[in-house]
């Protein structure tokens, strides 16, 4: 930013206020002593219409209701003679409107708005309320006619108004997506290690492996570990750099895709003890990539990931747990993960509870790619395979491209 520049402003603008009340004052000097009235306010107007507000203790509504009420009193104590007032009305209505605009587009509250298109439609009765020929009719004449151009004026303001709401409207919905989209990457990714570095120091507690065991406990925490902290500096750095981006610009965020299932699966294999069958590719026989974008498959890639840190949260007597993916009979692509697992004193797993928001916040993603979420319990002959029972399944289908 230019403090050059930001300095010279209000400087610029403190000048145009000088020159402005001197252009009107000036020619007062030399008119009769009642033409002083007309100038003044006129200089007022220009300043007020002119300004930078709030300036000191003075806010805009202060400017803006001074000045009406000003030009009010004006109009009914003006005495001198009705010629003088065609001089300087013309530069007053204009400052009027322009500060009738600033009113509206800027002030919170209507009231000071109100007074200063009081004013401007009332500025033609100063001269005919006291010129010998205009009476009552021309009064109401002149009133009507300024009446347009203060209707523009506050049309002006009313659109721009608007236009500024939508705007800090849109700008917020922005950041909020963006905090939500922080807020997913953190409970996605760091939750997922974390959660199995916490299962690993658990099962470690209960077996007491030997030194072998040991190191290969240690080597899988240290790399979880790693993986979450790597996670973390991402959304850290994501974090710092928001005061550099648009407020409309979305976070730096980074895309999986079905290439990485293999990897997030075997991670997953390597930190439990149950069987884990992936299947990529099936369904229909068909590879599911090709004409996916990037967030269809990074949204399977989080349907996976979260599926799999609820088994290890909520599933862990789960002896099969089953991933597939492929297409569906429509083109589409089909995720599922199945587990085989019971909770505790027999009750089957889906009484699960205290999964949190991960499945409600991929099921509002999924919806916004024109897919379906579902999340239930699975018969004893739906699951996973043998084990000790029903368990749970997770399922996405995400349409073709051609369908969003």
């Amino acid at each position: 930013m230019d403090h050059g520049a930001a300095l010279r402003r209000p400087r610029r603008r403190r000048w145009w206020c000088g020159a402005a009340a001197l252009s009107m004052l000036a020619p007062a000097v030399v008119a009769p002593p009642a033409g002083s009235v007309p100038a003044v306010m006129a200089a007022l107007a220009l300043v007020a219409a002119i300004a930078a507000w709030p300036a000191g203790r003075v806010s805009l509504a202060h400017a803006a209701g001074g000045t009406a009420l000003a030009s009010l009193a004006a109009d009914l104590a003006y005495g001198g003679a009705p010629g003088l007032v065609l001089l300087w009305a013309p530069f007053e209505s204009v400052a009027l409107l322009v500060l009738l605009y600033r009113a509206i587009r800027r002030l919170p509250r209507p009231r000071a708005a109100v007074l200063v298109g009081a004013a401007a439609v009332a500025l033609p009765l100063r001269f005919t309320l006291h010129a010998a020929q205009t009476g009552p009719k021309e009064s109401v004449v002149m009133v009507a006619l300024a009446l347009f151009p203060a209707a523009g004026a506050a049309g002006t303001g009313l659109y721009l108004r608007s236009l500024d709401t939508r705007r800090a409207h849109a700008v917020a919905l922005a950041r909020r997506e963006q905090r939500l989209e922080l807020a997913r990457d953190l409970h996605d990714f760091v939750a997922h290690e974390v959660t199995g570095i916490v299962l690993e120091a658990q099962a470690a507690q209960l077996d007491g492996g030997g030194a072998g065991g040991d190191r290969a406990l240690l080597e899988r925490i240290e790399q979880a570990g790693l993986r979450a902290l790597d996670s973390m500096d991402r959304t850290v750095q994501t974090l710092r750099a928001a005061g550099d981006r648009a407020p409309l610009e979305p976070p730096p965020t980074r895309h999986h895709g079905l290439a990485d299932l293999p990897e997030l699966v075997a991670r997953f294999a390597a930190m439990t003890p149950a069987r884990v069958d992936v299947r990529i590719g099936a369904g229909e026989g068909t590879e599911p990539a090709g004409d996916l974008s990037r967030e269809a498959e990074d949204t399977a890639y989080r349907v996976v990931l979260e599926a799999l840190t609820n088994v290890r949260r909520h599933a862990p007597a789960a002896t099969r747990v089953a991933v597939t993916a492929g297409r569906s009979p429509d083109g589409g692509l089909r995720i599922s993960v199945v587990d085989n697992a019971v909770g505790p004193h027999g009750t089957p797993a889906a009484t699960r509870e205290g999964g949190g928001t991960g499945l409600a916040a991929l099921a509002e993603r999924v919806t916004a790619l024109g897919g379906v979420l579902e999340a239930g319990p699975v018969g004893e002959e739906e699951g996973a395979g043998p084990g000790p029972g029903p368990g749970w399944r997770v399922s996405c289908l995400l349409p073709p491209a051609e369908r969003r």
